[in-house]
């Protein structure tokens, strides 16, 4: 009788062959777990902070976990909610083990702020020659380094001087104490420093910043004019490994702290520098000559200390806009306004206002004398009483000649005028009987120069063809 299937029985005298045994039910694959992650420092949404600990005597890394309710804890390793586990790099990394980034080697016990200030104060004073002014604003600024991730923009410090005048011995004593430093005056390209700022996010000392990357000068000038202020990376291009276009955002904010010979052309960056000339006066008898190794003891020791300040301090600091400096450009207080609201002492913030809009003042008084500002000058007064619908580039070039003569310079020709107006202050000319104009409707842009360079809005002397 068929079966179902359509298969017939027949009878045989072989043994039936036994079917094979069921296979056991298959084995659910076990999870891996994700390799771990290594970091130097971590801030969670919820105020934990996590550091690297560093112990060089013992060559052992491990984790300092301060809680949001300030309990402070050390352990290997620190495991987010979502199954990540946190690891502190390995004390057999060649940044730790060359000092070339410098970590606490435990949690100190920082006192209070006031203590803490005269301490840093004291260390700077005994193996740098600061002026007295720049010796606080230097403490101050180590303070600021260990909590600059509370604000939004930070200055940097710079010391200015010819070889031989102790920029290289402040950079190791006061970047020593400063919160992860990265000593990159030895790379050989500025290259890497991208990458150290991205992925330890701490206090750059780099030194001859003006001639060491004088063949990078363009990567440098990007790391310094997009790390003072959050949410500016700087894109470098990548190519994968299919070689495929694959732009890598880098994040170079922090403090940073240089040693150079002159400044840089850039206006804009220049104003971002508090800044010590070194050199000007005999070195005090009280220095060393040579750094001594306890130095490096007493850094270590204060490192220790301040992380503990930043434990304490980081979750509740921030800008006072109360700070402000009157007199002082937008720009500049922006620049200024973190260091200002870690300095308490009120005397001590006037006389940094003091300077800082003395350095404005300065800057101003240059920018005023340089060809592109003196042009405006010019062009805004002869506009203000111009009887024509256009200022001729012949009146022109003769009223910016008399104004530089007053101060000794040589005169420009017609044509070098017509390139200036042109190509520095982006101003349309054009030809009416045989000659070359600035049309009246080009007298909106020339005020909006004038704003932006502080000159005076109000009527100006025609006669002597600068604004008053």
């Amino acid at each position: 009788m068929p079966h179902a299937g359509g298969m017939t029985s027949t009878t045989s005298n072989k043994r039936p062959v036994s079917s094979p045994p069921a296979a056991p039910p298959a084995r659910a694959a076990r999870a891996q777990p994700a390799p771990p992650t290594p970091i130097i420092s971590r801030v969670l949404a919820d105020g934990t902070q996590i550091e690297t600990l560093y112990d060089a005597a013992s060559s052992t890394t491990k984790l300092a976990i301060c809680a949001p309710s300030g309990k402070i804890a050390i352990a290997g390793h620190f495991d987010l909610p979502g199954g990540e586990r946190l690891v502190p790099y390995s004390a057999a990394n060649n940044l730790l083990a060359s000092d070339c980034v410098l970590l606490p080697s435990e949690v100190g016990d920082f006192g209070d702020k006031v203590g803490l200030l005269a301490a840093v104060r004291d260390y700077i004073h005994r193996y740098v020659d600061l002026s007295a002014h720049f010796e606080e604003i230097a403490a101050h600024y180590v303070l600021l380094s260990w909590v600059h991730d509370a604000f939004n923009e930070l200055p940097y410090l710079r010391f200015r001087g010819e070889y031989g005048t102790g920029k290289t011995r402040a950079l190791l004593a006061v970047g020593s104490i400063c919160y992860k430093p990265i000593f990159a005056s030895g790379a050989s390209s500025v290259s890497p420093i991208f990458r150290l700022l991205d992925a330890f996010g701490g206090t750059l000392i780099l030194d001859e910043a003006d001639l060491r990357f004088s063949d990078a000068t363009a990567d440098l000038t990007k790391i310094l004019n997009n790390g003072n202020m959050q949410g500016l990376p700087v894109l470098r291009t990548m190519t994968n490994r299919h070689k495929e276009l694959h732009p890598q955002a880098y994040k170079v904010y922090g403090p940073k702290i240089i040693g150079m010979r002159e400044g840089f052309a850039d206006e804009a960056l220049e104003s971002r520098f508090l800044t010590e000339e070194t050199g000007g006066r005999p070195l005090r008898g009280d220095i060393s000559v040579h750094l001594p190794v306890i130095m490096k003891e007493e850094a270590r020791t204060l490192r220790n200390r301040l992380l503990a300040w930043r434990f304490a301090a980081r979750n509740s600091v921030g800008v006072d806009p109360g700070r402000a400096i009157a007199g002082l450009s937008p720009r500049g207080n922006q620049t200024v306004l973190a260091l200002l609201s870690l300095v308490d002492d009120e005397k001590l913030r006037q006389r940094i206002a003091d300077d800082l809009v003395g350095q404005e003042a300065r800057a101003a008084a240059k920018r005023a004398a340089s060809p592109r500002v003196t042009m405006v000058a010019v062009l805004h007064a002869m506009f203000a009483h111009a009887l024509t619908p256009y200022l001729t580039l012949t009146d022109v070039a003769a009223a910016y000649n008399a104004a530089i003569a007053e101060r000794g310079e040589q005169p420009l020709a017609v044509k070098a005028v017509g390139w200036l107006v042109r190509s520095q202050l982006d101003l349309v000319t054009m030809k009416t009987r045989g000659v070359y104009v600035i049309p009246q409707t080009e007298r909106e842009k020339v005020d909006a120069l004038a704003v932006r360079h502080g000159l005076s809005l109000d009527d100006p002397d025609p006669s002597s063809g600068l604004a008053a």
